[in-house]
């Protein structure tokens, strides 16, 4: 893999080329859609960008590394992976994440628990395994990719809903748990984005949304991955604990 020249500045000394970029990241879930949109962001902005999949597969000529945030032994020798071949990690952005939608009463046990256990538990999962590499250098972003959802609620995504306010908590925690040590935490929180998933929708749904929706679009992929670039750079390193919406002003800055 070709080691792009960085023009961000952290404060550990750049390692020689071929031992990997000074900036690495983790983008989970990171092989489609607003996953694929922030690694190709973190890319541009110079970081040495690492894919997490369960399928291990590398898009857009991205590396990659087999990863089911589910397991923690997978999460483990992803990580691994990543720091034996690239180094130790900057940033993580725990992005990936399931929906199982329904309603509460046809809700079943299966459902619920990989919901929570692929969108909230899985990015403490992460969080917990470059934790301890981070303290150590005293840098570090952690990201929680969350939704509008958090805070507004969501008719059929009890589970989900659930599992991304819970990522509100976690995040918040570990602002104040790790922000001592160089380390920032912060949520972002897309509205309804223009994806695979969105497009979908049938033209009353999508009607309805947009109807609810001040800025009447949906956003793009780009315009969340941009948020999480700043996040990742050094001019974000005083933003810590925050919850950024990019929603078109849906949530009203919840």
């Amino acid at each position: 893999m070709e080691v792009l020249p960085t023009s961000v500045s952290w404060g550990r000394a750049r390692r020689a080329p071929g031992e990997g970029s000074a900036v690495v990241a983790l983008v989970t879930g990171g092989n489609r859609g607003i996953g694929l949109a922030i690694a190709r962001g973190l890319r541009d902005a110079d970081h040495e960008v690492v894919v997490g999949s369960r399928s291990g597969e590398a898009p857009d000529g991205l590396a990659a590394v087999p990863m089911d945030v589910t397991s923690t032994e997978s999460v483990d020798a992803g990580i691994s992976s990543i720091e034996s071949e690239w180094g130790p990690l900057d940033t993580l952005v725990a992005n990936a994440g399931i929906t199982r939608d329904t309603l509460l009463v046809r809700l079943d046990d299966t459902d619920l628990e990989e919901v929570i256990q692929a969108n909230l538990v899985g990015s403490i999962r992460c969080a917990r395994r470059v934790a301890r590499g981070m303290i150590k250098a005293r840098q570090g972003r952690i990201i929680l990719i969350s939704s509008v959802v958090w805070a507004l609620g969501s008719a059929g995504q009890v589970n989900y809903a659930a599992a991304k306010a819970g990522l509100v908590g976690a995040g918040r925690s570990l602002a104040r748990e790790l922000g001592a040590r160089g380390i920032t935490t912060n949520v972002v929180a897309p509205g309804f984005i223009d994806t695979d998933m969105t497009a979908a929708l049938s033209e009353e749904q999508r009607a309805t949304i947009l109807g609810q929706i001040p800025a009447a679009r949906y956003g793009t992929v780009e315009e969340v991955a941009s948020v999480v670039t700043f996040l990742a750079s050094p001019a974000a390193a005083y933003i810590n604990g925050a919850v950024i919406p990019v929603d078109g002003g849906l949530g009203m800055g919840h």
